[in-house]
C-alpha cells in the first residue's frame, strides 16, 4: 500500500490527458455562463444556499465541478494529487471566468498544505472515495477542515455498485423471483465480486481504456478501496461530526455496468430492467458541531 500515492497520481496525470483530449470532457460547455455540471445540478436541492461560504472541494480532478460550485456562490479552493489535472483545472477555471485556487495534496495532507486552514463547506465528488485506502482518517482529515458549523458533503458511487463487476447469465424463473418484466433464457445480471468492506490490500486494477472511452491510458495502473456504507457514516460519526442526511439514489452519473443501464434526460445511468434493485449511488450531508 505504501507506493499507491505514487502510483494513483501517475494514473490520474495520464487520466487527465485523456479526459482534456479529443472525445473526452466537453468543455465548450464552461462558455454558457449559466451551466452547472450534472454531479452538482443533482444535489442543489440538499446543498443548500452557498453564497459567500469559503468552500473546498477534495480531490477535484480538472474542477468542472469545481467550477459549478463557484457559480453558485462560494469561495472556491480545489484539491487533486494529480498536478497534471490540475494544470488542466486552472486553465478551465481562467475559461470560465471563475476565482478557484488550486492546491497539489493527497486529501491526508491537505490540512498541512493548505496551511491550516478551514472551510464552511468540504464537497466530494463521485468516484473520490475509493481512491482512499483509510476511511475513518478521512473522516478525521475532514473534521480538521471544517470550521465550527461547516458542512460536509458527499456524493459517490454506492459501496454496493462498487462490489459489483462483470454480468453473470442465468435462467429465467418467473414464479422463483418474481420478474414478469424479463423473459427468455440467458438474462445478463450483475454479479455481486469484490470486496464490500474496507480491507488492507485494496484492489490492484489496470485500465487502458478510462471512463470517457478513449484510449490508451499511459499509466494504467491504479489501487483502490471500497468502503461500507457504515464504515463511511461511522467515519463521520467518531470524527465528531453529526450527520444530517444519507440517501440513498438508483442512479449515478456515468455508465457504470454497460449493456445494463439507461440514461436519462438529467444524465444519470441506472439499471434498465428493476433499477430498485441497485444503490447505485449515494448523498451523505454532516455538520461540524
Amino acid at each position: 500500500m505504501s507506493d499507491y500515492l505514487g502510483v494513483n497520481a501517475a494514473n490520474w496525470d495520464a487520466r487527465a490527458e485523456v479526459h482534456m483530449g479529443p472525445g473526452g470532457y466537453n468543455v465548450d460547455v464552461l462558455d454558457d455562463p449559466a451551466w452547472l455540471s450534472s454531479v452538482v445540478r443533482f444535489d442543489l436541492p440538499r446543498l443548500g444556499d452557498v453564497r459567500g461560504l469559503d468552500a473546498l472541494h477534495l480531490q477535484c480532478h480538472v474542477g468542472t465541478d469545481t467550477i459549478g460550485l463557484s457559480r453558485l456562490g462560494a469561495r472556491l479552493t480545489g484539491v487533486d494529487l494529480s498536478s497534471r489535472s490540475l494544470e488542466y483545472a486552472r486553465v478551465l477555471a481562467e475559461r470560465a471566468g471563475a476565482q478557484i485556487d488550486y492546491v497539489q495534496a493527497d486529501v491526508y495532507s491537505a490540512p498541512e498544505a493548505l496551511g491550516g486552514r478551514t472551510f464552511d463547506l468540504v464537497y466530494t465528488g463521485i468516484g473520490a472515495l475509493c481512491w482512499l485506502p483509510d476511511i475513518r482518517k478521512w473522516g478525521q482529515t475532514v473534521a480538521r477542515l471544517l470550521r465550527p458549523g461547516g458542512r460536509l458533503c458527499v456524493r459517490d458511487a454506492h459501496p454496493v455498485l462498487n462490489s459489483v463487476i462483470g454480468l453473470v447469465v442465468r435462467d429465467h424463473h418467473p414464479d422463483r423471483d418474481q420478474q414478469p418484466d424479463i423473459s427468455g433464457p440467458g438474462v445478463a445480471t450483475p454479479a455481486l465480486e469484490l470486496p464490500y468492506w474496507e480491507n488492507e490490500e485494496g484492489l490492484t486494477w489496470s485500465d487502458e481504456v478510462s471512463y470517457t472511452g478513449q484510449a490508451p491510458v499511459l499509466s494504467p495502473v491504479s489501487r483502490e478501496w471500497n468502503h461500507a456504507l457504515s464504515e463511511i457514516v461511522m467515519a463521520v460519526l467518531d470524527a465528531g461530526l453529526t450527520l444530517e442526511l444519507l440517501q440513498e439514489h438508483d442512479s449515478v452519473p456515468w455508465d457504470a455496468l454497460p449493456g445494463l443501464m439507461v440514461q436519462d434526460e438529467a444524465g444519470e445511468h441506472r439499471l434498465a430492467q428493476r433499477p430498485q434493485r441497485l444503490p447505485a449511488s449515494f448523498t451523505l450531508l454532516a455538520c461540524k458541531p
